[in-house]
């Protein structure tokens, strides 16, 4: 479990996190929605300490990880995988070699070890046959897989996932969506993802917050979406429809 207590976050003398106060549940998809500049990206780069947060505290299963050096960050680090919006993979190193930098970073496990821990990896999420292949001879969809194989390397407690599906086609992205929900239930890990994408929201946010000016707005399941008052949500779940039947009237007319 992740619990946040009033944590607050500025740049330059702007607030951008406003007192927030949360809890994720581990073997759930907790999802983080909110319109761009909210300030949710802010809060997932704060989770994991790439920002420092100004006051607050963030308690990984009740450890006070922002009370932490950086030595103790470092055992903490360990529990957690992180899945970023572009893969982030290393394109000078191969598939395999891309799974396997965890364990090379954060164990003292043999080359053995590490390979066959990364071949698990890698048939956990269904990428076979590319183990020698470099990023840009895979497809976006494949990326995101290896990615995610990567991130799982070391068993995490803790997994976070920043817009996984971006730059993917709907039906890819679903298979994205059910792979990081299975793998969390699977695993019980505390996955926290943000995301703009709605099908997201509706496919798999048993757990849904709404990040509305650096502030925790609104927070139920994929369900009370439909029967909520809040208008700022109801405005955001409208428009972001919206956008969605826009973008597919242009691929249908080929615009």
């Amino acid at each position: 479990m992740i619990k946040i207590q009033n944590l607050c976050k500025s740049f330059d003398e702007v607030e951008v996190l406003r007192d927030i106060t949360l809890s994720f549940e581990p073997g759930i998809s907790n999802l983080v929605i909110g319109a761009s500049g909210s300030g949710k990206t802010v809060l997932l780069k704060s989770l994991v300490g790439l920002h420092e947060i100004d006051s607050g505290s963030i308690l990984y299963d009740g450890r006070d990880f922002s009370k932490m050096n950086f030595r103790e960050r470092k055992e903490i680090r360990k529990e957690i995988g992180m899945v970023f919006q572009s893969g982030a993979l290393f394109d000078s190193s191969t598939v395999v070699e891309n799974v396997m930098y965890p364990m090379d970073m954060f164990t003292q496990m043999s080359p053995e070890e590490k390979l066959e821990r990364a071949n698990f990896c890698l048939s956990r999420v269904n990428i076979v046959n590319a183990n020698h292949k470099f990023p840009s001879e895979i497809s976006g969809g494949m990326r995101k897989r290896v990615a995610i194989a990567r991130a799982i390397a070391l068993n995490p407690k803790y997994l976070f996932c920043d817009e996984p599906n971006s730059g993917l086609d709907p039906k890819t992205a679903i298979l994205i969506d059910n792979l990081i929900q299975e793998l969390t239930q699977e695993y019980q890990m505390t996955t926290i993802i943000n995301t703009h994408d709605m099908n997201s929201v509706m496919e798999i946010g048993e757990k849904v917050v709404f990040i509305h000016q650096g502030k925790a707005w609104w927070e139920g399941s994929h369900q009370d979406i439909f029967e909520t008052q809040n208008k700022e949500l109801e405005s955001f779940v409208f428009a972001s429809k919206f956008q969605v039947h826009i973008n597919q009237l242009k691929k249908a007319s080929g615009g």
